[in-house]
């Protein structure tokens, strides 16, 4: 058999032709296949659009209020029939009801009450045709029997149409790691969810990180209640991790969760270390022992604003642990309210807690009922009361407090002016001697009126810190050279409304806006009514700090004003107007005054110099209707004193002017100006001295 000869392919060199052949062979085109009659892949292009055409369109996102405009009662429940029929579920009767009832559905409405009803995923399936209409305030969904199915579609309802503001889920003990799943994601998006009730409802370990991350991140909530939700260990760890960085929440409620008194107690203690934004923490019925407590006071010893409620009822706490809280009561500056009823602490425990309570100023209500107190007992919380200042409510109930501890009380509240409750056992307790029950009864009765009175005196107290918040006053001092002569009928009676004297008709607007000024022009009217005090203008409120100047009376610009304080008590301060004298001239020209309100003259006298001359100051005529004087020469005019007062209206100031209209026009305004001062003796003695110091001086 003869097997034909095979070509070899031309190699490099082996032909010149061959050599120079792919150059001079054309390079093969598209419409050129080879010659073995195999296509060759074309090359790969990517072209990208101009930035214009990169998003073709967009869509926004659903209103999930597009069903809720001009809604009526009629349409939600259509709607939600319809969607029971098409679910094939039962509707809900109570759920019916309540929607026929309502009348605003523009607001939230108040409540959507479906206590007891029981929901299936398709129940609350059908929920939503009035959750996607409706808002509500309060949503109860406590013992609906949810699943773990029904309880993810609600509470993703919820979130999505933020339905509630409090919503209640307790009693529901199935609802599973992935109800509370979403009921985590619902407390972490939905920002109006301020109160969340999950009372009963098992928070396991499984589930309970879902629930501290949505409070460790971010959380709308105020208020958590987990009572009886078997938080103890894992769970109650996460969650006070989660709550140290939590700076939202402000009401949480552990109760009956049987919390130990070593690592769940000491979680706590850590959690009260960080977190100053919880102000209640209700700790009743759990297991939380002396150990526990020591580990909560100091957490609470660490805290310099926070907590203000502490529940530690029924915790099988003992005078030991009363010792641990006796020397943390020093240290607390916010706690008030602190409930340690139902634990046997005794007699010796309320000693040990008694010089805490007295030291401490910040508890306002505390409760020991039930805490096996005895008469001994009631003696310590009677000194108690009697060096508390603060104390508002203290209950004492069910205790055998007999006679002996009765009237320690009543003592101690003859002292104590703030204790307004004292709660007690109405029946007397059973005495060997049986005189001595009526005798109970008559101090329970004197008790119940020493609270009442002091109710009253608290009332009292009150109103009385609103009216001196309204009564502040500043009495000002003025001294102002002597106007023209001109207008002798209109000037007197002007300065003398200026300076507050009473005028015959009261204008609707007043200098002056505070009660005690008012007081004390009504005790002065008297001698203002004799005659005109120029030269002293009470102060009015409406006048800025740079312009203390009475209306009418334009600032000089040599005038300077002095503060004077007085040491007595309201601590007046008075604003001494000093106005130095112009160079000597004969007569200090002065500029008119501006036209202000005109009313009937005072007197008819000629008008008279604002400064008393000493001669006519320390002059006594005698009584009788005032007789025309005729005009005063001017003032003297020479060196001012140190003190900044011209010598004639220094001698002026005597500490017992004499009787008589004309002394009367020098001192009583200053008699008002002084009655503001309990000090004012003293006040007048350290004028006196000033004066005459600077009259001898320039002598």
């Amino acid at each position: 058999m003869e097997i034909p000869p095979q070509e070899a392919p031309p190699g490099p060199g082996a032909d010149g032709e061959a050599e120079e052949a792919p150059a001079e062979a054309p390079s093969p085109g598209p419409a050129s296949p080879p010659a073995d009659g195999r296509l060759k892949a074309a090359a790969k292009r990517v072209t990208f659009p101009s930035d214009e055409d990169i998003v073709s369109g967009a869509v926004e996102p659903k209103d999930p209020w597009r069903h809720a405009q001009n809604v009526t009662v009629d349409e939600i429940i259509g709607a939600y029939k319809q969607a029971c029929q098409k679910l094939n579920c039962r509707q809900i009767p109570k759920l019916l009801r309540q929607l026929q009832e309502f009348t605003d559905l523009g607001h939230r409405i108040d409540c959507l009450d479906l206590k007891g009803e029981k929901l299936d995923y398709k129940t609350c399936e059908a929920l939503e045709e009035v959750f996607k209409r409706l808002q509500f305030k309060v949503v109860d969904l406590e013992q609906t029997n949810l699943d773990e199915d029904g309880a993810s579609a609600l509470f993703d309802m919820i979130e999505y149409y933020e339905s509630a503001t409090h919503l209640n889920i307790s009693f529901n003990k199935h609802i599973g790691t992935r109800g509370w799943q979403a009921a985590a994601h619902m407390m972490r998006k939905t920002s109006c969810l301020q109160y969340l009730d999950a009372r009963n409802t098992p928070l396991l370990d499984h589930s309970a990180p879902f629930v501290a991350r949505a409070l460790r991140i971010r959380s709308s909530l105020a208020v958590l209640h987990l009572e009886s939700s078997s938080l103890s260990g894992r769970p109650l760890m996460l969650l006070a991790t989660a709550l140290k960085m939590n700076m939202t929440l402000r009401e949480l409620y552990l109760a009956d969760n049987k919390l130990n008194g070593l690592q769940d107690s000491a979680q706590l203690g850590n959690l009260l270390k960080f977190n100053c934004s919880l102000q209640i923490l209700d700790l009743r019925n759990n297991h939380v022992l002396d150990s526990g407590l020591a580990y909560i006071c100091e957490g609470l010893k660490e805290q310099r604003k926070g907590l203000a409620t502490l529940v530690l009822w029924n915790n099988q706490l003992t005078h030991t642990g009363m010792a641990f809280l006796g020397m943390t009561l020093p240290h607390t500056h916010s706690l008030e309210t602190l409930n340690l009823g139902h634990n046997p602490i005794g007699n010796e425990g309320v000693r040990n807690l008694k010089n805490g309570l007295i030291s401490n100023r910040s508890v306002l209500r505390l409760g020991l009922a039930s805490t096996k107190l005895t008469c001994e007992g009631a003696v310590a919380v009677a000194e108690f009361i009697a060096e508390s200042p603060r104390l508002l409510r203290l209950d004492l109930r069910e205790n055998e407090i007999k006679t002996g501890g009765l009237m320690a009380l009543s003592l101690a509240l003859k002292v104590n002016h703030s204790l307004l409750r004292l709660d007690l056992d109405r029946e007397p307790k059973k005495e060997a001697v049986k005189s001595f029950i009526e005798t109970q009864k008559a101090l329970l009765a004197e008790i119940q009126n020493g609270c009442k009175r002091n109710f009253v005196l608290a009332r009292e107290r009150e109103e009385k810190e609103q009216r001196l918040q309204l009564s502040a006053s500043m009495p000002e001092i003025t001294v102002t050279e002597p106007q023209p002569d001109d207008e002798p009928r209109e000037e007197p009676a002007a300065e003398a409304q200026e300076n507050g004297a009473p005028g015959p008709s009261p204008g609707p607007d007043s200098d002056s806006d505070s009660d005690s000024e008012g007081e004390d022009r009504d005790e002065a009217g008297g001698e203002r009514a004799e005659a005109p005090c120029p030269t002293l203008v009470p102060p009015t409120d409406s006048l800025g700090p740079g312009d203390r100047s009475p209306p009418g009376c334009p600032s000089s610009p040599a005038e300077q004003r002095i503060s004077v304080s007085s040491p007595g008590w309201g601590h007046k301060v008075f604003v001494v107007t000093r106005v130095e004298s112009p160079p000597e001239r004969a007569e200090p020209p002065v500029p008119p005054a501006p036209p202000g309100p005109v009313s009937p003259p005072a007197s008819a006298s000629p008008p008279t110099s604002p400064f008393p001359t000493p001669t006519e100051a320390s002059s006594t005529p005698d009584p009788g209707p005032p007789e025309p004087q005729p005009p005063l020469e001017p003032p003297q005019v020479g060196p001012p004193l140190p003190n900044g007062l011209k010598p004639e209206f220094a001698l002026a100031l005597s500490p017992e002017p004499p009787p008589g209209p004309e002394a009367k026009v020098g001192s009583c305004g200053l008699e008002h100006e002084l009655s503001c001062s309990k000090n004012e003796k003293e006040l007048e003695e350290l004028l006196l001295e000033a004066s005459q110091e600077s009259g001898q001086e320039t002598l």
